[in-house]
């Protein structure tokens, strides 16, 4: 989730600028008993703002280690991301530290993809199953009632933090969440979507959380567990999500399962709109072409890609691959959407070499998708299926 920052007015506060001396200060730390020192200070302030709500301090030293260096900003947000997702508290006087975790579902569908409260016997038989496949033994798991859009998630740092908080104190009592849904935004309605179980767990400070940390746990670990969670717990996933075809994820830390689900929507998503494509007008894959186009604000932000039938030139859908993370025009992005392409069946890619404004429709607001002579259109699905249109991520 760590995302391009945008500068903001003005210097920065004390706190601030504490934030960007102790993040410096481990980056270029070279011994372990240094990079100690200046964990045990950042770990305090950071502490300190997110239970002070003080949100402005932690963007605004983002902000200018972002500019700055990239190795120190790293520090910084996962010292942050850290601090907001977890925390210590007392169990029957025991410290435990306590996780938010997320388990995260891809989803595609013709229709809407659901996202609202959860059943009590499927709150019930999501504990069952997390707690015999993912977590490890002597973890304390408290779950929301609720299956969250990625609309509706924490939006700050200090929001998630609170969240933990009111989730400390359900663990503390052995209770779920239960939450109201007209508190949360209205999800809107795409092709492919991802859809996330939240809650917390607690286990005794220094044991393990997740069922991959444990001693009799051999080999490739976390692939065994997600073979059984992907077994197990897309059983009860599915019912929730009808009509739906879904690709079950490793639950993990909040933060680091919203990254790789961000990173995992985007081949899914190319292979809902073949698949749609399929379906919805019955062109088979080897009769689609894919045009692959770079788009810009200030630097590469996003590739779009543009679908037609191999003998026309009107675009029918597309699909928005945002550039996450470090990625940029070195990396390797355009054969990572070749690769995916080729593997449902198209063989006629076009790429477009030159940038393309980042430009939207100016009645809908979608985005506007490459055709094969490099202009950038609206799709539009042909008028048999027009009625089944959605927006693709």
């Amino acid at each position: 989730m760590k995302r391009a920052r945008f500068a903001r007015r003005g210097g920065l506060t004390r706190d601030a600028e504490r934030l960007t001396r102790l993040a410096t200060g481990l980056a270029l730390s070279a011994s372990r008993v240094e990079t100690l020192f200046w964990q045990r200070d950042l770990a305090e302030l950071v502490q300190k703002l997110l239970d002070a709500g003080n949100e402005d301090a932690l963007n605004a030293a983002l902000d200018q280690l972002w500019r700055a260096d990239a190795r120190t900003y790293d520090a910084l947000a996962d010292f942050i991301e850290a601090g907001a997702e977890s925390m210590s508290i007392l169990i029957n006087d025991q410290p435990h530290d306590v996780l938010l975790f997320a388990a995260p579902v891809l989803a595609w569908s013709r229709f809407s993809i659901q996202a609202g409260s959860i059943a009590m016997s499927a709150l019930q038989n999501l504990h069952t199953q997390l707690s015999a496949h993912v977590l490890a033994a002597d973890t304390r798991l408290t779950l929301v009632n609720y299956l969250f859009s990625p609309d509706q998630l924490p939006r700050s740092y200090t929001d998630t933090h609170q969240l933990v908080g009111v989730l400390a104190n359900c663990l503390t009592q052995g209770l779920d969440l239960s939450i109201d849904p007209a508190q949360l935004e209205t999800t809107l309605n795409f092709l492919s979507d991802t859809r996330y179980v939240l809650g917390a767990l607690a286990a005794p400070r220094g044991a393990p959380m997740f069922r991959w940390q444990e001693e009799d746990m051999q080999g490739s670990a976390r692939e065994t567990v997600l073979t059984q969670w992907r077994t197990q717990g897309g059983a009860i996933l599915q019912p929730m999500l009808p009509a739906c075809a879904l690709e079950v994820l490793l639950p993990n830390a909040y933060h680091h399962v919203c990254r790789e689900a961000d990173r995992a929507s985007r081949p899914y998503s190319l292979r809902a709109s073949v698949a749609f494509l399929e379906a919805t007008l019955s062109i088979k894959p080897d009769n689609l072409r894919a045009v692959i186009a770079p788009f810009y604000d200030q630097q590469l932000e996003e590739y779009r890609i543009g679908f037609t039938q191999t003998d026309s030139n009107d675009v029918m859908h597309g699909v928005v691959w945002a550039m996450l993370g470090p990625e940029d025009e070195n990396t390797d992005t355009v054969e990572e959407i070749e690769r995916v392409l080729r593997g449902c069946g198209l063989d006629d890619i076009l790429v477009i070499d030159h940038r393309m404004p980042m430009e939207y429709c100016d009645d809908c607001g979608a985005p506007m998708y490459p055709d094969p002579e490099g202009q950038p259109v609206h799709a539009e699905l042909p008028e048999e299926a027009a009625s089944q249109q959605v927006h693709l991520h």
